[in-house]
């Protein structure tokens, strides 16, 4: 129980901080509000009105997260069979191929049914 005392101790400190952080706040920070500080900020422009829904964004957006997100843990799984290549040997090569040859039959398909162009 000795070696947890320590972080114990630091989690005690850093959840005291943020409460006291958040209680000082709310005491010392400013009390009158108006229209400009409560106005979301966009760069100096004047915010346009927003539906009562928030809007609609176009599919394409998420798509182009979700292959985002797809590419980059395909470059998260090559860089420890890059690492580890020489060990691997045949087998780790077929492997990679084969993780590959998945990886690009979806970016084929998402291609031929147009996901990467915005006309």
């Amino acid at each position: 129980m000795s070696l947890y005392t320590p972080v114990l101790a630091l989690t005690l400190l850093a959840a005291l901080f943020a409460v006291g952080s958040v209680a000082m706040s709310a005491l010392v920070g400013p009390k009158r509000y108006n229209r400009a500080k409560l106005d979301s900020y966009e760069c100096g422009i004047e915010p346009t009105p927003q539906p009562v829904g928030g809007g609609r964004f176009p599919v394409k957006y998420y798509i182009t997260a979700m292959l985002f997100i797809v590419f980059d843990i395909e470059i998260i799984f090559l860089y420890p069979w890059a690492v580890r290549f020489d060990a691997l040997k045949l087998f780790g090569l077929v492997e990679m191929v084969v993780f590959i040859a998945t990886v690009f039959v979806a970016f084929a398909y998402v291609w031929r049914r147009g996901g990467l162009e915005w006309d």
